[in-house]
């Protein structure tokens, strides 16, 4: 893992921290202890926050340097917004990643942040600090002759009121945070070096935190019959891999939740070819692999009270001589053949006989995949919000209150008969592509094949795992979309 922001925590103001950090609300109020700090410095808070225009509202900031009677070299306050319209933890989240993105500016790289809100429970200074490590988060292992960025906010002490019930709300807030971590440096490694065994050596190291881990080789998945999934990686001088990882967490014999993850290394569309232009951007085709493994890691760490599973289907997309073709019939590891109308729609495949694979092993209570499955979701919800498919309506909702609480949000999109329709082939039982029209609702039709009754829930995360708007807490190409939210699913509905 690359150097991020470490967090500490303290009940008294550190004598040798190089910047301090207050929070005011929008009526320019500060807490009691940050109004004692700024009483040190002989200064005027009402003038100084009319001349600079600062009004409480996030994003507004005062900066002191050298304030007299502070050690400190600098003296920030920071607006926090309105009582009770900022106080989720997925504000607090950004508050965090927002403080980070502030101290880097200014190359502060020791900070004190005064934590004296009313209210402040220790989920939301947990969220803070993780918001934090995930802003300080870059990826730049790969710059050689260009200098590295000096490391900068390397070290943040939350100073607050008791740590009762804040520092195991901190540890399991950073193994979250260090999770996404780990999948945003899946997704941003470049594809030369990240092939279908590295990926399945990185679920290899989660032994070492207790996770069990089994990897396939083709020979294993030949023997299950997983015609669909070799099919995609038969192009490739790489082979293909699965990866089944479990955390026994939760009671013995309890019925595990399931997660699945698309992880193609890199799609070139096979001989269904993409266009040249941005290409380069499908070595993030396994954003969802990565995601179920940076969740195991979570899981992992945080000592989840849940049995849970992580299977990643792993192959890489190329076009040569042994490659599958158009016109080609595969047979699933469900017995159903395919046929292949577009070898671009090669993600719904590895995910067919990975899904089948799971609910036949380990008949998990509900399982979910997550997978950069089709541009469509793209055309249809832009880069804000993951592609939400379901066979169970009670699951839309769940999933929707835990992408408001970690700001991973998602929409529920239709599934139906009608669309079942699209994917009828004359020559197999089912096709991989029923063509542009509801492009990412019949991918997840398609899907819906190789669960059986087993609540189930497809991501389509092609919008929100790459390559999106950088946000509060994340300036990084990978975003590591999924990690938080499966976390969040999993606390509130699974964890005994």
């Amino acid at each position: 893992m690359p150097e991020t922001l470490s967090i500490a925590l303290s009940t008294s103001l550190p004598e040798a921290a190089q910047a301090i950090v207050l929070y005011a609300d929008d009526k320019g109020s500060l807490g009691p202890v940050a109004a004692e700090i700024w009483q040190r410095t002989g200064l005027d808070f009402e003038r100084i926050a009319k001349a600079t225009g600062f009004a409480g509202r996030p994003g507004h900031m005062i900066d002191i340097p050298v304030p007299t009677g502070l050690t400190a070299d600098r003296l920030l306050v920071l607006g926090r917004g309105t009582d009770g319209e900022g106080d989720s933890e997925a504000a607090w989240r950004d508050r965090g990643g927002s403080l980070f993105a502030r101290l880097a500016a200014a190359d502060v790289s020791d900070v004190a942040v005064i934590l004296d809100e009313p209210g402040l429970t220790p989920r939301l200074v947990a969220a803070l600090a993780a918001g934090a490590r995930l802003r300080s988060y870059r990826f730049d292992k790969h710059l050689k002759r260009r200098k590295k960025p000096e490391d900068t906010g390397k070290q943040a002490t939350l100073v607050i009121g008791a740590l009762k019930g804040v520092e195991d709300a901190l540890a399991d807030a950073l193994a979250v945070a260090d999770g996404t971590i780990l999948a945003r440096d899946l997704v941003n490694e470049p594809a030369n070096l990240l092939g279908p065994e590295d990926i399945a050596n990185a679920a290899l190291k989660l032994a070492d935190i207790g996770v069990e881990v089994e990897i396939l080789d083709e020979a294993e998945m030949e023997k299950l019959g997983m015609g669909a999934l070799l099919a995609v990686g038969q192009g490739s001088r790489r082979p293909s891999r699965l990866a089944v990882m479990q955390w026994n967490g939760g009671a013995k014999g309890q019925q595990p939740v399931a997660f699945v993850g698309k992880g193609i290394v890199f799609d070139t569309g096979g001989i269904s070819i993409k266009p040249a232009a941005n290409m380069e951007n499908m070595k993030g085709d396994m954003a969802g692999a990565a995601a179920v493994l940076g969740l195991m890691q979570a899981l992992a760490t945080r000592k989840a009270n849940v049995n849970a599973i992580g299977i990643l289907a792993l192959a890489e997309n190329m076009p040569d001589g042994n490659a599958f073709r158009p016109g080609d019939v595969v047979t699933a590891m469900s017995g159903e053949t395919i046929e292949i109308i577009s070898t671009d729609a090669e993600g719904r495949l590895v995910l067919a006989d990975a899904l089948w694979y799971c609910q036949q092993r380990f008949s998990p209570k509900a399982m979910f995949n997550i997978a950069t499955l089709t541009g469509a979701i793209i055309v249809a919800l832009g880069n804000d919000h993951a592609g939400l498919f379901t066979n169970t309506e009670a699951l839309a909702a769940k999933f929707a209150e835990a992408g408001r609480l970690t700001g991973e949000k998602v929409w529920h999109m239709p599934m139906g008969p009608a669309y079942d329709k699209l994917i009828e082939s004359r020559f197999a039982d089912i096709k991989n592509s029923g063509g542009r029209s509801g492009g990412s609702i019949t991918a997840a039709q398609f899907l819906s094949h190789f669960v059986n009754d087993v609540p189930w829930a497809h991501l389509d995360i092609a919008g929100t795992g790459f390559g999106g708007a950088s946000s509060e807490t994340n300036a990084s190409w990978g975003t590591g979309f999924g990690v938080a939210l499966f976390d969040r699913l999993v606390r509130d509905n699974y964890e005994s």
